[in-house]
């Protein structure tokens, strides 16, 4: 059992092409941090695993679903 689990911090969530993209914010040495969740039919996966601005994640988030849909 986790004695002090790490709940992400979703900060921004909303549908892009069909799946939920999901902002969460986390702290990084004292600096803000940014990851992207996916949530699909098919389970979840982490789009962007780290980035430094949320503008930036937003953006690899929606590369991350073009690119899987346009395969």
């Amino acid at each position: 059992m986790v004695a002090d689990p790490h709940y992400l911090d979703v900060i921004l969530s909303f549908i892009y092409r069909g799946y939920r993209v999901q902002i969460a914010q986390d702290t990084f040495d004292g600096y803000p941090i940014f990851a992207a969740w996916i949530d699909h039919q098919w389970g979840s996966a982490i789009a962007v695993p780290c980035e430094l601005t949320r503008t930036i994640a937003v953006r690899k988030a929606k590369r991350w679903v073009d690119q899987r849909l346009d395969q």
